[in-house]
């Protein structure tokens, strides 16, 4: 998907919501667990649930690769059920991979090719330097999500430490990746938990869309993402995942994923609406 579709799609949908498909086997409904497969059975339901109001799905890869092959024929499944709703949803692939060259060919390979799982995009942790993220970007409308500042704790051991430069390293990583892509395929991880940092982001990056974790279970405020990081062209992602997949543990789960998903939904239009990005 590029970036004139997925700006068109967030306009559409008024929403610029992404669900994360964590999906933890010992936190869904115990009545699944009769399935065959229950955790592909829940997203199926997760998605059918919230279609109408997010528009990209982001799955955590360690849900999955800690089920062995099994949990990445889920994965597998997943992307393929999604493929049931063309031009609905943008995919990401939350994998944070990063490694020398040829290591990382194989990683797009993986994830972006549409020979095996198809993402629209994937996460990519940055500090192995340009080698390490550019074979992510030889993939027409394909996108690195590039790690710049997370909502962790731990994210002050390193992220904020001063330069040469005088200036933080998440910052630094911002201004040299801008060497690497663009606005048109490569996207930054900012937590919102650390929301007054993005109007020095936008600083830097004025242009390129921002993913957005810690909205919901974490506690991040969605109107101070809003008035932080949004551009023209909204420019935001937003994930939830815990808030809505289990906002129910019980038989409705999907129902209480549905309300979840539109009270989000409908706080986003209203967002837009102010930022004039959508009429």
């Amino acid at each position: 998907m590029n970036k004139k579709e997925l700006v068109n799609l967030i306009k559409r949908k008024k929403s610029f919501l992404c669900v994360g498909l964590d999906t933890d086997i010992n936190k869904i409904p115990t009545y699944l667990l009769k399935e065959t497969n229950p955790v592909l059975e829940f997203n199926k339901r997760i998605i059918d649930a919230t279609i109408e109001y997010a528009v990209a799905y982001k799955p955590n890869v360690a849900f999955y690769e800690s089920m062995g092959i099994k949990g990445m024929q889920i994965l597998e499944k997943t992307m393929k059920y999604l493929e049931n709703f063309p031009r609905e949803a943008f995919t990401i692939a939350d994998a944070k991979r990063g490694d020398i060259g040829n290591t990382s060919q194989q990683y797009a390979k993986a994830f972006l090719s549409k020979d095996n799982y198809n993402f629209d995009a994937i996460t990519v942790a940055p500090y192995m330097g340009e080698d390490s993220v550019s074979p992510f970007l030889t993939y027409e409308n394909k996108w690195v999500i590039l790690l710049a500042l997370t909502s962790n704790k731990g994210a002050f051991d390193f992220q904020f430490l001063k330069t040469e430069n005088n200036i933080c390293l998440y910052k630094e990583v911002l201004i040299k990746s801008k060497e690497w892509g663009n606005d048109k395929n490569m996207m930054y991880v900012v937590g919102a938990t650390q929301a007054q940092m993005l109007e020095n982001i936008r600083k830097i990056v004025p242009n390129n869309f921002l993913l957005v974790p810690g909205v919901g279970a974490q506690g991040g405020s969605l109107e101070e993402v809003a008035k932080y990081g949004m551009n023209k062209d909204c420019g935001l992602l937003v994930n939830a995942s815990r808030s809505i997949l289990y906002a129910s543990n019980k038989e409705d789960f999907a129902e209480k994923a549905k309300e979840e998903a539109k009270t989000m939904q409908t706080e986003m239009e209203v967002l837009l609406r102010q930022r004039g990005v959508i009429e």
